[in-house]
């Protein structure tokens, strides 16, 4: 049976978890990598190359310096690379063939589900996100500063710089904190049962409330290996990608059971 057939259900309650759950998800999103590499390969392809493009572009207009909201923002985006991982856990999980056609077909499929629209979601806030990251930047640092920050990022440093970043920290960190409260339980979700979108995020809230911190951690584990992945220009990704991605279906389970 594949996602779109599958049968509405009542939304379940969230269980209360430990910290345990982190390292047992870890564990489970690595043994699910290691089963089919090449999946998680694939997934990551679009998320590199993405995040190479952004980085050219602005390497060709002499302005690095732009790309910065974007680099630390992008990360938010990656739950949706991991859909496609969401599909091969679940089928390894219910002892289903991992069959590159169905597998890349019922990704395909969420076009004319819910998915479509939490995306929309996540990716208008993304935006605003950048909008608000560079307000903060001319607010701090002035235009005067445009021309200075694209010859040394160590002029960040230097007057309002370091107010601005740890502002500019505290505003990203709770953008943030509102899209992974949306995905972690929304997107697998969605990807398991048929729901609307915004039952998917109340449920997803609720599950992140129930355990806010296990999922504080959790948030903080996954943006510190996103981090170390992006470097050196995002191939690292190719491994850590992957391993969230399982892990964080296997985290969906831990809370959702």
């Amino acid at each position: 049976m594949n996602t779109i057939e599958r049968e509405a259900a009542a939304l379940p309650e969230p269980n209360i978890i430990g910290m345990d759950a982190i390292p047992r998800a870890l564990k489970g999103g690595l043994r699910d990598f290691l089963r089919a590499p090449g999946y998680g390969l694939f997934f990551s392809l679009f998320y590199v190359l993405g995040g190479l493009v952004i980085w050219q572009v602005y390497v060709a207009s002499g302005q690095e310096w732009w790309v910065m909201p974007f680099v630390v923002g992008f990360p938010l985006l990656a739950p949706f690379a991991a859909i496609g991982l969401y599909e091969v856990s679940r089928r390894i999980e219910a002892g289903e063939p991992l069959v590159f056609g169905e597998i890349v077909g019922t990704v395909f499929a969420q076009r004319h589900r819910q998915v479509p629209s939490m995306a929309m979601v996540v990716l208008l806030l993304f935006m605003f996100w950048v909008f608000v990251a560079h307000t903060i930047f001319a607010l701090f640092m002035g235009l005067s500063a445009m021309t200075n920050v694209s010859q040394s990022l160590g002029f960040l440093m230097t007057g309002n710089g370091p107010m601005m970043l740890a502002i500019g920290t505290l505003i990203g960190a709770g953008f943030a904190g509102v899209l992974f409260s949306c995905t972690v339980v929304g997107l697998p979700l969605l990807l398991e049962r048929e729901v609307d979108f915004i039952s998917a995020i109340i449920v997803s809230f609720r599950a992140v409330f129930a355990n806010l911190p296990v999922m504080i951690v959790w948030g903080i584990v996954i943006a510190a290996l996103l981090a170390v992945g992006m470097v050196p220009m995002f191939v690292g990704l190719f491994v850590v990608l992957p391993i969230l991605g399982h892990a964080s279906w296997h985290m969906y389970r831990e809370l959702m059971g």
